[in-house]
């Protein structure tokens, strides 16, 4: 019996799989076709987390996982070219107040969920980590974390910041939108030899311990390679929001999984840390903005704790310091991703659950 079942059981967890993906699509494609940045992603989570607390769905396996991990990786390190790294270089003191200003969110709006929710440290401070959300991911799984209740939180931050921001530069006196610039492509040869690059880093990091090997691997062998000009464009569109339907159908499952009476408790927290992000954020971005003698609204974009593609879109759509904001946005990710590996290493995972 067991040779017939065996096939048929893996197909049964096959089309199990091509649903999830194909609900996470459908939601992305709607999000879409709204207009809202992020949409793939911020869509695909949201459709699967509804879906999941009607009908719980099947977790994907870990290979998913771990493909969309150094995939996301590579697409992230492609935000390093050589402009991006002149453009850092243009404002010092702006930097060093983002950098502060992404610690004083994490640890206060951490501080907040520790306190009030009373979440572990880990929970909290990953909920709190101002951007870089398939970083977040990434380490939540390697940690044990509840990656439900983080998403919910993250997700929530992002949902707003997308919603309202705009509203606000408006009445800040931002200037009309621009169009979006193409970016180029790289081919399937290079984009083999990045992931191949990445792949080998992740197996080093591995070894030594960090936490989220395949994707800081890929990140930073993506980074370098893209810094250095040795490889020119991002990775093709399609495979952008492949990755991103798919970590938007892990993170909306997890969800699912929480208790639906804790997850109506979960919103007050959300609001709660939210208005302690944001409220740092722009209070350190109003310094950095004059001393960069940009517009406050750029200022706004650019210290907001949102993540990367949302934030850069959003600057394109409103006509900002398109520079300005993504060089800030890059430094706090690319910092993001250096120090959480080690500030979480002295924090205890999770326990089993």
């Amino acid at each position: 019996m067991k040779p017939f079942g065996y096939p048929t059981n893996r197909l049964v967890i096959f089309w199990r799989e091509a649903l999830v993906i194909g609900l996470a699509t459908v939601g992305g494609g709607a999000f879409a076709l709204l207009g809202m940045p992020a949409a793939w992603l911020s869509g695909s989570m949201l459709i699967s987390a509804v879906v999941a607390l009607v009908r719980p769905l099947p977790n994907l396996r870990r290979p998913w996982f771990d493909s969309t991990m150094m995939l996301s990786g590579a697409i992230l390190g492609s935000a390093v070219t050589p402009e991006a790294l002149a453009a850092v270089a243009r404002y010092p003191t702006s930097l060093v107040l983002l950098l502060v200003g992404a610690t004083v969110i994490m640890f206060a709006t951490g501080a907040y969920l520790r306190h009030v929710a009373r979440w572990p440290w880990i929970d909290a401070l990953l909920a709190s980590a101002p951007g870089a959300l398939s970083t977040v991911l990434a380490v939540a799984q390697e940690k044990g974390a509840n990656i439900g209740r983080i998403s919910v939180v993250q997700l929530f931050r992002l949902l707003v910041l997308v919603a309202l921001l705009p509203s606000v530069m408006q009445l800040s006196g931002a200037a009309a939108g621009m169009p979006v610039p193409d970016i180029k492509s790289v081919d399937a040869g290079t984009m083999f030899g990045v992931a191949m690059a990445g792949l080998a880093l992740g197996l080093v990091f591995e070894r030594l311990g960090l936490s989220a090997p395949l994707m800081f691997g890929a990140t930073f062998a993506s980074a370098s390679l893209h810094g250095s000009g040795l490889v020119e464009g991002a990775l093709p569109m399609p495979i952008q929001i492949a990755v991103q339907i798919l970590l938007g159908a892990t993170m909306g499952g997890r969800i699912a999984h929480i208790p639906r009476g804790e997850l109506k408790g979960l919103f007050p927290l959300a609001i709660g840390g939210f208005a302690v992000s944001i409220g740092v954020a722009f209070l350190f971005a109003w310094p950095a903005a004059w001393l960069a003698n940009v517009s406050y609204a750029s200022g706004m974009a650019a210290f907001a704790p949102g993540g990367l593609e949302a934030m850069a879109m959003l600057a394109f759509a409103m006509g900002l310091d398109t520079l300005y904001v993504g060089a800030h946005h890059l430094v706090r990710f690319v910092a993001i991703g250096l120090a959480m590996p080690l500030v979480l290493s002295r924090v205890k995972s999770a326990p089993p659950r």
